[in-house]
């Protein structure tokens, strides 16, 4: 096949389309990928890249991540950044001209572009929200479950989809691209999530593929000399909030550095994309903070991973064995929470506006004490989940 992946978002947006960008390579297909500046993944030379002109990390610098903060900077920020997206993966569609295009909700110009050159379009559902069950509401929208009711939330998606017809019309119309083609959609969708956090829903039409995470086989690159001394001098807790920059990030690496050492633990701190940051009088020979570092190399190593419940690092915290604290601050954060708590993954969440050292350090215990056997075979199982080789398979059956 010759596949065209497009993602847009964060580092746990981009991964798990670089991931399967290396596993198509691996398997003698043709690919190309498009993913943002700024995300800080590295990508061999093996995959050509597909410039996509805007920045994630970037945006959230500028304008947060809270909704609030969205809708001040909607048509000084936001709009414009994703009609250069949207644009740049249409001319990419059109330009491959590949035989089939997978790509981010947030990529709403692919599906019609790749109408227009025949090639099969397929999104990838990083979360399940696109796809209605009456298994659970539709993540990022109610936190409780309303039985024959769940199915009514997935309608938000469409919603905030709508929001940027206008960007989508201006991507499509230098190619032609108009009437009923500009109503294409996706022949399939792709779940790349564990069934050991979500099983598949029995009302999923066929189409829809829970497939188990896309996680790169190569190792990352070996830790930095003084990450790699840091995490052998013994229990630390692993700390880190992406991008999740809204509120106090210094009051939150605070407490965490207190909980921590009222439990002799030692505190790795990943600033991310400003989501924790260490004040001065919290700093110490038991403190180490980095902007990030490779999941797959320091979860293993951790007694307790302090996170805000992104997918893709609840989904690393698992196949490390390492319990979680998650501290959830919107959208699907507070659904994987959820499932990691249920499954005796994880301590019960803590509410972001609630940290404290107190209430972070009574969820480190919380952690600490969940059965070592149930971590221990979670990580096991979900290391065995092939998920990239499940999803190529399914973009054959798709293609056909």
């Amino acid at each position: 096949m010759d596949l065209l992946l497009l993602t847009a978002g964060s580092r746990g947006d981009v991964e798990p389309f670089v991931a399967l960008a290396q596993a198509a390579v691996a398997a003698g297909h043709r690919v190309h990928l498009g993913i943002p500046d700024g995300s800080g993944v590295d990508v061999d030379g093996s995959v050509p890249l597909v410039p996509l002109h805007v920045d994630f990390s970037r945006l959230v610098a500028d304008q947060g991540v809270s909704p609030w903060a969205a809708a001040r900077s909607m048509r000084t920020t936001i709009r414009p950044a994703m009609g250069r997206m949207l644009s740049a993966a249409a001319r990419a569609v059109v330009h491959v001209r590949p035989d089939v295009v997978v790509h981010h909700p947030k990529v709403l110009s692919a599906p019609a572009a790749a109408a227009c050159v025949g090639a099969t379009s397929v999104v990838a559902e990083i979360v399940p929200t696109l796809t209605p069950t009456r298994a659970f509401p539709m993540p990022g929208t109610v936190g409780v479950s309303l039985g024959p009711l769940n199915r009514a939330t997935y309608g938000a998606g469409s919603a905030a989809a709508a929001m940027f017809r206008r960007e989508v019309d201006a991507a499509l119309a230098p190619h032609g691209i108009s009437g009923d083609a500009r109503r294409a959609r996706p022949a399939g969708s792709l779940v790349p999530i564990s069934p050991l956090l979500q099983g598949r829903p029995d009302d999923w039409p066929a189409t829809t593929q829970l497939t188990g995470p896309w996680v790169s086989r190569t190792p990352s690159a070996p830790l930095d000399t003084d990450v790699a001394r840091f995490v052998a001098q013994g229990p630390f807790v692993y700390a880190g909030f992406g991008s999740m920059a809204s509120g106090d990030p210094r009051a939150r690496a605070a407490a965490i550095v207190e909980a921590a050492r009222a439990r002799g633990l030692a505190v790795l701190l990943a600033t991310g994309w400003g989501g924790l940051e260490l004040p001065d009088d919290a700093r110490g020979a038991d403190v180490l903070c980095v902007r990030s570092v490779p999941h797959d190399q320091v979860l293993p190593h951790a007694a307790v991973a302090v996170h805000h419940g992104g997918a893709g690092t609840s989904h690393a915290a698992v196949r490390a064995g390492a319990p979680s604290v998650v501290v959830p601050f919107l959208a699907d954060q507070p659904f994987w929470a959820h499932r990691l708590a249920e499954r005796g993954l994880g301590a019960p969440p803590v509410r972001r506006r609630r940290v404290s050292a107190r209430r972070i350090g009574a969820a480190i215990d919380t952690a600490r004490a969940l059965r070592t056997d149930t971590l221990a075979s979670a990580a096991s199982t979900m290391r065995e989940e092939n998920g990239t080789a499940r999803a190529l398979t399914a973009l054959e059956i798709l293609r056909r």
